[in-house]
């Protein structure tokens, strides 16, 4: 009858305990997985299968779990899953940037709520276009890639005490430039349709000042706003598609940067 020993028995836990640290971290970061409203018993239990399913195709780290390299193997696993999440957020925190900008430029800026998920005050067209864009990223499969970019990492960067290069923070930073220049990308066409119209509005107040703009230019935004935002929204599976694609292979980037090879 074979026995276990106890080292053995530590040899084992390490084995699947780095996988595991690496893939909650990229739950507690990643879009989808870090909804608050996503039950925690279930991404735990997520992390422990993909853990016990990568465990056994990776070399043995032969690393003593209590130790100072043990610690530190830790914390790059952390760092490691924490990156892949963040990188994912960014697209989501552009499209939120450009909800925003829209909604600023429509004059509902001051219509905002509180996110649950989030634990933040969000405006009411950042809160659609992330619900929107959730469901594209669902749509696209983006889950299942990240799950695979996850998979992936073990053989970009395996477990071992091998510091961290400092080129992949810095790809980390210019990445998420993304915020700002998708965002303001997808909302330029907004921006320059409720310029044009304030413009003509401010053109007829001096043309014809018998003529009340302040009353019907805020009812005039919207509706304008709105119907330009409808037709649109037939443009953003495409662009949140090619954006996906593009932050995907910055992600390949990040995590080649992060290796010393």
């Amino acid at each position: 009858m074979q026995s276990f020993l106890l080292p053995d028995l530590y040899n084992l836990l390490s084995h699947y305990f780095w996988p595991l640290v690496r893939t909650l971290a990229l739950f507690s970061t990643a879009p989808i997985f870090s909804e608050k409203t996503a039950v925690k018993k279930v991404k735990i239990g997520l992390a422990v299968l993909i853990a016990f399913l990568l465990g056994p195709n990776l070399p043995d780290a032969h690393i003593v779990l209590w130790s100072i390299d043990g610690l530190w193997v830790t914390a790059k696993q952390i760092i490691i899953g924490t990156s892949i999440g963040l990188t994912m957020q960014f697209i989501f925190a552009a499209m939120r940037n450009a909800g925003e900008i829209i909604g600023l430029q429509m004059g509902l800026s001051f219509a905002s709520f509180f996110d649950p998920s989030g634990n933040q005050t969000m405006p009411v067209l950042g809160s659609i276009m992330n619900v929107l864009f959730t469901l594209l990223f669902l749509a696209f499969n983006g889950h299942l890639y990240l799950i695979d970019v996850l998979t992936e990492s073990f053989t970009l960067l395996p477990v071992n005490a091998a510091p961290l290069s400092d080129g992949g923070f810095y790809l980390l930073l210019q990445t998420a430039g993304v915020i700002f220049s998708c965002g303001l990308k997808v909302g330029m066409p907004m921006i320059t349709l409720l310029l044009a119209l304030n413009l003509t509005l401010g053109l007829l107040n001096r043309l014809t000042p018998q003529l009340s703009i302040f009353v019907i230019g805020f009812p005039l935004s919207i509706a304008v706003g709105m119907g330009a935002f409808l037709l649109m929204m037939y443009n953003f599976g495409p662009i949140f598609y090619d954006l996906m694609n593009d932050t995907f292979r910055h992600l390949g980037n990040i995590l080649s940067a992060f290796s010393w090879v």
